[in-house]
């Protein structure tokens, strides 16, 4: 294979801010296709980008064009039949998060990418968020991770997600919830959770302690009514503990044996420029080289299965 080409459904922030860009840089890759309603994002994302075939219909676009894959980069009520759709004709899908409105979404998918044999992804950043990678490398050749925290913080208390659609877990901070699997390394063997709903009539607030057959124990905070959006993770392994903050201008502080090491966000990618620094760039970039190397990603769909589980999990499962 010598490139990729690529089919693109939806022109929104997203799309413009941190998706397309990051495509757009790989020499491995063909645009070879847009798709989107509004005929203003439309033309104005394809000269962004320099997409010759643009459409309003998805299925022409995917008749015409004969894509590898295609990135579906819709809102989560619309995802589903144009997922399915894309992977009864064989094409390889990369979606945004949520992976969909319900577990039997994602898992119905999956199931469906198996039969045809097509490559799959979630576009969980965090995963991919260099600092992230660097700090989760040196924790682990100290051993295994024991303890693990993911906290996120906003201060959005009356959140309503796609017009209530979907609640405030499933659809972002579901990022925590993902992410803390990465770092716990293994299948969930137990939850307990607290749910509750401050200043809102919608639950806005998910605590959870998840005990990880690795022999982790990973601890989920979050809170949609308090004082600003703050995204930490703690990584804990024998003899190191790692404390970070991925957002761009922010740095992860390592206490070992060794002493006290400071590393910033900007100085592992390189660069400040947001869709580098914070994960985009590098999941698009391990989603084409699994297409060439014919492997299936780390957030395939299957696994991205595993995280809505986890969700569900988490509701079923509350102390009180």
């Amino acid at each position: 294979m010598n490139k990729v080409n690529i089919a693109l459904i939806g022109a929104g922030g997203m799309a413009n801010g941190v998706h397309y860009p990051s495509l757009a840089e790989f020499e491995d890759v063909n645009l070879v296709g847009l798709c989107d309603l509004v005929p203003s994002k439309l033309q104005a994302t394809a000269e962004r980008f320099q997409i010759e075939n643009t459409f309003t219909d998805y299925k022409q676009m995917l008749e015409k064009t004969t894509p590898d894959a295609v990135y579906v980069l819709m809102p989560p009520q619309h995802l589903y039949p144009l997922v399915i759709h894309s992977l009864s004709q064989g094409h390889h899908v990369f979606i945004e998060k949520p992976p969909a409105l319900t577990l039997h979404q994602i898992r119905e998918m999956a199931l469906v990418a198996e039969r045809k044999g097509c490559k799959t992804m979630v576009g969980f950043n965090r995963r991919f968020i260099p600092l992230m990678r660097q700090v989760k490398e040196i924790v682990e050749e100290k051993g295994p991770i024991i303890q693990c925290m993911s906290t996120f913080h906003k201060n959005s208390p009356a959140a309503l997600y796609y017009d209530g659609v979907i609640d405030v877990l499933t659809c972002d901070a579901i990022h925590a919830v993902d992410t803390l699997r990465w770092l716990g390394g293994g299948e969930v063997k137990a939850v307990a959770s607290d749910i509750n709903s401050f200043d809102s009539d919608r639950e806005n607030s998910f605590n959870a302690i998840v005990k990880f057959d690795s022999g982790a124990s990973g601890y989920l905070c979050t809170n949609w009514a308090v004082g600003g959006r703050i995204h930490i993770f703690e990584m804990h392994a024998r003899g190191i503990s790692a404390y970070i903050n991925p957002d761009v201008g922010g740095k992860a502080v390592i206490h070992s044996s060794d002493g006290v090491k400071e590393i910033t966000t900007v100085e592992v990618a390189g660069t400040d420029e947001n869709h580098k620094a914070y994960g985009f760039y590098g999941e698009s970039r391990h989603f084409v080289d699994c297409i060439r190397g014919d492997r299936q990603p780390d957030t395939c769909f299957t696994d991205a299965v595993k995280t809505m589980e986890l969700v569900q999990k988490i509701y079923q499962n509350r102390i009180d």
